[in-house]
């Protein structure tokens, strides 16, 4: 796996593009299961059109293909992808108030540069959940760059974030994946019940600025446009009521680029030893 990571980390952009979209239609043609779950989710949001599914499979591939050069070439290579960016006015507005920083970056677009791209700049902690496979683990590990920090996806990684967050530093997280037992509430996500986190909601209760963040992976691997957005609703009210601001946010993020969006990851899910979604029986 090491092997074959580096390999293709020394490919051209432009051939990982061209084998993640190749292998991702492949995907989509021959997975039934795959193909379902990826329609449905794009029917669920309302944004089915035709041509729309085989798209956003190709884009998934796209994203996989991807972390090999974005892992495990130079930092200096990796964030010189970024070609264009967005909002960074706001980064450097909370810089200018000595706020933290907390962003929020679903699966959408190419998540992973975000991240690589802040901490080029300033020190950052990622909210990190250890990979199945173990022979990953250590390629995420080690090939996210300087000044860039993983925090455990636990009591003690939460209590990182935190800290960063006092200490006026950035944190990032992905907003859109399903949480553990416990660690979340049943909301709408696109007019469904999803199981959200709620530990986003804490994090901006540290008075940190918060940002929703992505980056548009452009056509032909000309690269990366990052694009930073304000969350223009204060996530007010109890634990339901800020997951269900919160992920109403996302669903506008999202709309901007729906093809580029991980439309295959089950998000409807029901973690084991969570409670049912509300009128659904145990």
């Amino acid at each position: 796996m090491v092997f074959l990571f580096r390999l293709l980390s020394a490919l051209p952009l432009s051939w990982l593009h061209g084998l993640g979209a190749l292998a991702g239609r492949l995907a989509y043609l021959l997975s039934a299961r795959y193909r379902r779950l990826l329609r449905q989710n794009l029917a669920q949001a309302g944004l089915e059109a035709p041509g729309r599914a085989p798209l956003a499979a190709a884009q998934a591939g796209r994203a996989l293909f991807e972390l090999p050069k974005l892992w495990l070439r130079p930092q200096t290579e990796v964030v010189a992808r970024v070609v264009e960016v967005s909002g960074w006015e706001l980064v450097e507005g909370a810089w200018a108030a000595g706020k933290g920083l907390l962003f929020l970056t679903p699966h959408l677009g190419c998540f992973e540069i975000t991240a690589q791209y802040y901490a080029a700049h300033r020190p950052m902690t990622v909210l990190y959940r250890r990979p199945k496979r173990d022979a990953l683990a250590p390629l995420i590990e080690q090939g996210r760059g300087a000044n860039l920090k993983l925090a455990p996806a636990d009591l003690s990684g939460v209590r990182s974030l935190i800290r960063a967050l006092r200490q006026g530093e950035a944190v990032g997280m992905l907003p859109d994946q399903v949480p553990g037992s416990g660690e979340g509430v049943w909301v709408p996500f696109f007019g469904r019940p999803a199981y959200t986190m709620t530990l986003a909601s804490r994090l901006a209760d540290t008075g940190a600025t918060v940002l929703l963040a992505y980056a548009e992976r452009l056509p032909g691997a000309r690269g990366y446009h990052l694009k930073l957005f304000p969350l223009l609703a204060p996530l007010e009210g109890d634990s339901s009521q800020k997951a269900a601001a919160l992920n109403r946010a996302l669903e506008d993020l999202i709309r901007q680029c729906p093809e580029q969006y991980l439309w295959g990851y089950n998000r409807y899910k029901r973690p084991r030893g969570a409670p049912p979604p509300p009128g659904e029986g145990r």
